[in-house]
């Protein structure tokens, strides 16, 4: 088993180490934001819950806007 070390000088395996811990760092800081960025829109979505009607008067006034915009824009 030595040998198979022994091939590689420590420096090399000590970076190999650091780049695939920094990887798995990237990796589960994805997950995370993943997750908070879940429950973020899971709060929210209880939170406009409350208030249907300005959630369908936002829906209204974004499509309007944009029916307006393109109109402008012919």
């Amino acid at each position: 088993m030595s040998d198979l070390f022994a091939s590689k000088p420590v420096a090399r395996l000590d970076d190999e180490r650091k780049a695939r811990r920094k990887m798995e760092d990237q990796r589960r800081m994805a997950f995370r934001r993943a997750i908070e960025s879940y429950a973020e829109q899971r709060q929210l979505q209880h939170e406009l819950a409350d208030y249907p009607d300005l959630v369908v008067a936002n829906y209204q006034a974004v499509s309007n806007h944009g029916r307006y915009a393109g109109a402008a824009q012919r």
